[in-house]
């Protein structure tokens, strides 16, 4: 049913062009053979009345000679017996007649189109008019001419019909193949474009495929926005299902401490001992919900950087008091390598908090007697700072996981040292805000994090 439809649909264009131009064919060319029999009418009429007037000019010129009349006419119908006329004078009497004239029924006057007489006047002068009444004069074959008339009539139809059918073909084709790619778009199919015309339908063609290429723009903008909102959902369900799990883990830690000492079983009665370590876990607890708070206001926006001119040397310098003595704990050393004068523009809170995370990072991750470089270099138009810390390599797999919410690489060692796994992703999100591009990658000699500093 639905291919009857499409055929019907196919041809319905074709079909009403060609039909229309056949009508008006036939209109035109019935018209024509109708004004063209009529003219050929008109013009046998007066051609005719033409020559019966020259052949009766010699009676004519000897009624202006003032001869007899009727010897005159006598003569010319000895020479011509075909000839039947009448001659009459202005009181209306016949004075001449030729044998067997026959007046009966005469309808004397000039021939009109469609209506001949049966009679034509010839003025000879004042007094006299003559009447000429040969019928065989007047009579032509008309049947002759209408078949001939007829056959050029459809000679001329078939030549339009054949000249139809081909305007109605190369008129209707662009519109249908127009129509089929219309359908095809309509179900996101692959459509090549039609070639290139310069008139209304190349237009509209043109329209139609500008529309298509927004709508499968638009079409995969939202395909996109759809991956990312179950990108999203996805990053947000692991966060929530983290987030519970390293909040739940110590709370139950702190429960059963707390049992314990009410219960005072075994070690449970050192109560100092064991509210030290319950503030201890609340403690990192706390710290874990502010990293978390901060990490959703990030993501919310709710968090605006406010960029100012910053001196990148004075920026690191600030974040680094506090790591200086953890770093000489471990036997680690900090170098940094900032030229006078290197300006950025960023917001001071917020690249302060990036870098101290970066750096406790490194400080965390780089073995006893390591070392932790810090370098700003030029890179596309854009300053950018480096922090190393060498001695370390981390599998490429791993890197981009670095920056999910409570990830870590060693669980049991991370977990001991008190470090919640949201160090790396407070960074992401605040950098982000911010519109810096970083990445964290292997080096030579150790694991670098870098971040392009805008100059402006």
């Amino acid at each position: 049913m639905h291919g009857e439809v499409r055929v019907m649909k196919k041809s319905g264009i074709f079909a009403k062009v060609f039909v229309y131009t056949i009508i008006f064919s036939t209109v035109l060319v019935g018209a024509t053979g109708i004004l063209f029999f009529q003219q050929l009418r008109t013009y046998h009429s007066h051609y005719q009345v033409q020559v019966i007037v020259n052949s009766y000019k010699e009676i004519e010129d000897r009624a202006r000679d003032r001869e007899d009349i009727t010897e005159v006419a006598q003569r010319l119908y000895e020479r011509n017996e075909t000839f039947q006329f009448y001659i009459v004078d202005k009181d209306g009497r016949v004075v001449y007649e030729t044998p067997g004239a026959d007046m009966s029924g005469i309808s004397t006057g000039l021939p009109v189109p469609g209506n001949e007489p049966s009679a034509v006047i010839v003025r000879l002068d004042k007094d006299y008019n003559l009447y000429a009444l040969k019928d065989d004069v007047f009579s032509v074959d008309y049947g002759k001419w209408i078949v001939r008339i007829a056959l050029i009539s459809m000679a001329m139809l078939a030549a339009c019909i054949a000249g139809a059918f081909i305007f109605a073909r190369r008129m209707t084709k662009p519109i249908r193949l127009l129509a089929d790619n219309a359908n095809q778009m309509a179900n996101l199919q692959d459509v090549p474009p039609l070639p290139e015309r310069g008139d209304e339908l190349g237009a509209l063609s043109r329209d139609i495929y500008s529309m298509y290429g927004k709508l499968k723009e638009n079409i995969s903008e939202l395909e996109r926005e759809i991956m990312r909102e179950r990108e999203l959902e996805e990053a947000q369900r692991y966060f929530f299902s983290t987030a519970s799990h390293e909040l739940k883990t110590p709370i139950a830690a702190v429960s059963v401490l707390l049992e314990g000492m009410i219960a005072d079983v075994g070690d449970y009665k050192n109560h100092a001992k064991y509210l030290r370590e319950c503030v201890k876990m609340m403690d990192a607890q706390s710290e874990a919900v502010s990293g978390i708070l901060e990490i959703a206001n990030l993501s919310d926006g709710q968090i605006v950087p406010v960029p100012e001119r910053l001196d990148i040397g004075s920026a690191v310098i600030g974040a680094l008091p506090g790591f200086h003595i953890l770093s000489e704990a471990n036997g680690q050393r900090i170098v940094t390598d900032i030229p006078d004068g290197q300006v950025c523009f960023a917001d001071p809170g917020m690249l302060k908090k990036a870098l101290s995370n970066i750096i406790l990072n490194a400080v965390q991750n780089t073995p006893d007697d390591g070392e932790i470089r810090i370098w700003c270099e030029p890179a596309c138009g854009k300053h950018r700072l480096c922090v190393l810390n060498t001695g370390v390599r981390i599998d490429d797999a791993v890197l981009p996981k670095l920056f999910d919410p409570f990830y870590r690489v060693d669980k049991a060692r991370n977990r001991k040292s008190g470090r919640n796994g949201l160090g790396l992703a407070i960074v992401q999100k605040t950098l982000e805000a911010m519109k810096v591009d970083f990445a964290l990658e292997n080096a030579e000699d150790g694991v670098m994090f870098w971040m392009d500093l805008p100059k402006n």
